[in-house]
């Protein structure tokens, strides 16, 4: 009943659906459950930074303007391998270009005024991502990404700034397996995303040559090379596309939305 009352306002196939029926507490709940559960283990990045030898004043100032989670960590653990510097930020560049991507897609659901577009960018992670994208309403997305964004940003530099005043006190960071957490936590947000066969395929490649080339290549160049699963499986599935098929598993913008 409400979607005949209520019809959508939006005209483009970009704009968000509109869905009254969720009411604001809802999105500020789920955004700050993720907030404070992903944030915890800054704490995690913070022990492992400091016992990977970066200062107190690195490891901070990487979680205040890195702010990606999976890329401090690709940074921090390629250089306690013993990886060349530059090889190891290659691999947390690559890693967190795909924020930039996710901007592209943030900049349209948001529509946020161009003044503040540069600062929220910093926030533009994969968690304001998970949970400003299935929004029914630009309302709704704006408060997901503005409460998930501050609580994260916040919370995840006070736990570095605690991790990294108490790893002396925890000793041998590795056998703790700390380093462990921030990948953990990215990998259970990203596998609810991995929707369609083709991602799945890329991801599960990605994982292939990682692991197969950890024992082979440098600290931080596995990182580098596991980015070309995307263009591969892509290539070879525009090959196996005959001149009169549509690929079907390319999703369209609404219904990622949902």
């Amino acid at each position: 009943m409400a979607e005949q009352t209520a019809p959508p306002q939006s005209a483009g196939p970009d704009a968000p659906v509109t869905d009254p029926g969720k009411p604001d507490g809802a999105v500020v709940r789920d955004a700050l459950g993720v907030g404070i559960a992903v944030g915890l283990s800054g704490f995690a990045f913070g022990v492992t930074s400091a016992g990977s030898g970066l200062t107190l004043l690195q490891t901070c100032a990487l979680s205040l303007f890195v702010f990606t989670g999976a890329s401090q960590f690709a940074l921090v653990g390629a250089l306690a391998a013993g990886g060349n510097p530059y090889t190891a930020a290659a691999g947390a560049f690559f890693l967190g270009i795909r924020n930039a991507f996710y901007g592209l897609r943030l900049s349209q659901l948001l529509a946020l005024p161009r003044p503040l577009r540069p600062l929220a960018a910093q926030w533009v992670i994969d968690e304001t991502t998970a949970v400003t994208l299935p929004q029914p309403t630009r309302r709704a997305a704006r408060i997901g990404f503005t409460v998930t964004g501050l609580t994260l940003y916040v919370l995840w530099n006070l736990t570095t700034l605690a991790g990294a005043l108490g790893a002396e006190a925890l000793g041998d960071t590795g056998t703790w397996g700390l380093d462990a957490a921030g990948p953990a936590v990215f990998l259970a947000l990203l596998a609810p995303m991995l929707r369609s066969s083709t991602e799945r395929v890329t991801a599960g490649l990605a994982v292939l040559l990682l692991l197969g080339l950890l024992p082979v290549l440098p600290a931080g160049a596995p990182v580098l090379v596991s980015a070309l699963a995307a263009p591969l499986v892509l290539f070879l599935k525009g090959r196996g596309t005959g001149p009169g098929e549509t690929p079907t598993e390319a999703p369209t913008a609404p219904r990622e939305a949902r």
